[in-house]
């Protein structure tokens, strides 16, 4: 059986869970960083010390996305991840987009999330703030004229910024209107894998 490391509430993971859920692929899971930390057999798998990391048939994979290409075409191959280059190459660059909006959307979430009120730097929260919905207008303006990040259909291409999103939706913050953003995200509400995988608390 594959077997996943992370914890449920690190974006990455939430990722490759959502995707194994898509899928119905069965799994087991052990809780890994944070307040869990990593022992020396986890690092041994992962060097980066960071999470997730699965291990399928041997084969040990790290880096989220890679992940993600490697179950779609290994599980569920044309239904996540079309095999014609052009149309793979369109929603291959939301998932490698999606890195630069976590960066922008990170100190928000840092703040607001992770400390506590009078630790906060309020003015990072407005930049990031500002910079995460600067960033939106751009997924808003692809939105306008396709269904899903990944073209017609639902595929990996919307799993990172689907979990970003999630958290642009669920931080305070003050958010410009993007309807098209809004309208996608309210179609992700609608799959019971997201639901399950990234419309948990914030923590």
């Amino acid at each position: 059986m594959l077997t996943v490391w992370g914890r449920i509430n690190s974006h990455n993971v939430k990722k490759v869970l959502w995707l194994l859920d898509e899928i119905g692929l069965p799994y087991q899971r052990h809780d890994v960083g944070g307040k869990f930390g990593m022992d020396a057999a986890y690092r041994a798998k992962n060097p980066n010390a960071l999470i997730p990391t699965i291990e399928d048939d041997g084969l040990v994979l790290w880096e989220s996305n890679t992940i993600l290409r490697y179950l779609a075409a290994e599980y569920a191959p044309d239904r996540f991840w079309p095999a014609e280059p052009r149309q793979r190459a369109l929603a291959d660059k939301w998932m490698d987009w999606q890195f630069g909006y976590a960066a922008a959307q990170l100190d928000a979430f840092w703040n607001l999330v992770r400390l506590s009120p009078e630790q906060r730097d309020n003015e990072a929260v407005a930049r990031s703030a500002q910079r995460a919905g600067e960033m939106m207008a751009i997924l808003d303006a692809t939105l306008a004229t396709q269904t899903w990040l990944s073209g017609d259909a639902f595929g990996i291409g919307d799993i990172p910024m689907g979990v970003s999103a999630h958290s642009w939706f669920a931080l305070d913050i003050p958010r410009p209107d993007r309807p098209n953003v809004a309208r996608w995200y309210a179609q992700l509400r609608e799959r019971p894998a997201y639901v399950r995988h990234v419309m948990i608390p914030l923590t």
